[in-house]
């Protein structure tokens, strides 16, 4: 098969779809083509002699590129690319559809099979494609959220950690997922106080037992996030329904009763956000916006900015579908592996996941009936 990584378009966003490990693998251990586009791996410190060397073909821009079979990318198509894709054309990234429904309009129209990885699940509920990035984007809301608490970029002027006779920071975190996770182990690592939510009694109970420092864990309610969210320095959304728009948790209501120049994060905003008035999704270029006296960082693709690390991540878990995909074909490949099978959101122009479904407002096709 031949295999095409375009160069990503997002702002800012420097992570590419495959490293030079990827290529050896699928060229010289599997037999397949891989055609990247010059200056695809720079921003993460890859260079084109180094594909080279493993076996890619190194093509001049994206009009190449897309004559592959099958596209491997981080971020979601944009509409420049819209008219690069063709029926059948296998697509591979991050889609995050329920939030992008023209996107999800033109890829049914063009009749694209689009694999989504953030929706391949395996049968304990995880998915092990979006967990790398959500390790890194939870690790980061932490540190994004100190710097903007800092009141030159618009905050209280409140050091995370605090210091001897001055109280710590209080962090909200909504979601006690992998995002979740990890933002509590980074703010606790820096001596902040952590409110973290969950729905689930068990999963805080595990928290309570493996996080160490001035943790508050609490069951989610409407009366119990209230009343977090009116304490909260920086609050967090983390909250993750695979394929599908993200619940609202936190209303405008409850954005303006927090203290001014307190600090919103809401990592759940490429599927729409949980914080109703995250409203419209950020870029790195022009990151915030002020709502009722509140500061909020609503980027979709946070980890682009960190994308040496991001890269490495994201491909150590999307290398084996990919191969798998390569080698097998996308019928069969979808037929052998339901783990992988959970990742199709749209196939042949209809919508083969039912979260992605929902969310749309489309008609559900089980993916077994258009295979």
């Amino acid at each position: 098969m031949i295999i095409g990584v375009p160069k990503e378009i997002k702002d800012n966003e420097n992570r590419v779809g495959m490293t030079p490990a990827g290529v050896e693998e699928l060229v010289k251990r599997h037999g397949h083509r891989v055609l990247i586009e010059r200056g695809a791996g720079e921003g993460s410190g890859i260079s084109d002699e180094q594909y080279a060397a493993a076996g890619a073909e190194i093509v001049d821009g994206p009009e190449e590129v897309y004559q592959a079979e099958l596209i491997v990318k981080v971020k979601e198509p944009l509409p420049p690319e819209y008219g690069l894709l063709r029926r059948e054309q296998i697509l591979m990234t991050y889609l995050h559809l329920a939030a992008a429904p023209q996107l999800a309009e033109e890829l049914a129209r063009i009749g694209v099979v689009a694999v989504g990885y953030e929706t391949i699940q395996r049968a304990d509920g995880s998915l092990p494609c979006l967990i790398p990035m959500s390790e890194v984007a939870g690790r980061m809301a932490v540190q994004i959220g100190a710097q903007y608490l800092e009141k030159v970029n618009g905050g209280r002027g409140v050091l995370l950690g605090g210091v001897p006779g001055v109280p710590p920071a209080e962090v909200v975190i909504i979601g006690a997922g992998t995002v979740g996770t990890n933002a509590a182990r980074v703010a606790l690592g820096m001596g902040a106080h952590v409110t973290i939510i969950d729905i689930s009694v068990d999963r805080l109970r595990f928290l309570e037992e493996v996080l160490h420092g001035n943790l508050l864990t609490v069951v989610s309610n409407r009366y119990n996030i209230e009343r977090a969210v009116r304490y909260a320095d920086l609050l967090i959304g983390s909250v993750l329904v695979p394929g599908a728009k993200a619940p609202t948790l936190v209303t405008e209501e409850m954005v303006a009763s927090m203290k001014r120049g307190a600090v919103i994060i809401d990592v759940a905003v490429d599927q729409g956000g949980c914080i109703e008035t995250v409203d419209r999704a950020t870029t790195h270029s022009d990151p915030i916006y002020v709502k009722h006296g509140v500061v909020h960082y609503a980027v979709p693709n946070m980890p682009g900015a960190v994308p040496r690390t991001s890269t490495y991540a994201l491909t150590n878990a999307t290398l084996p579908y990919i191969v798998e995909v390569a080698n097998r074909g996308y019928r069969e490949a979808a037929r052998q592996n339901p783990v992988l099978a959970k990742g199709f959101n749209l196939c042949l122009g209809r919508a083969v996941h039912p979260g992605v479904a929902g969310a749309l407002g489309l008609e559900y096709t089980p993916l077994a009936e258009v295979l």
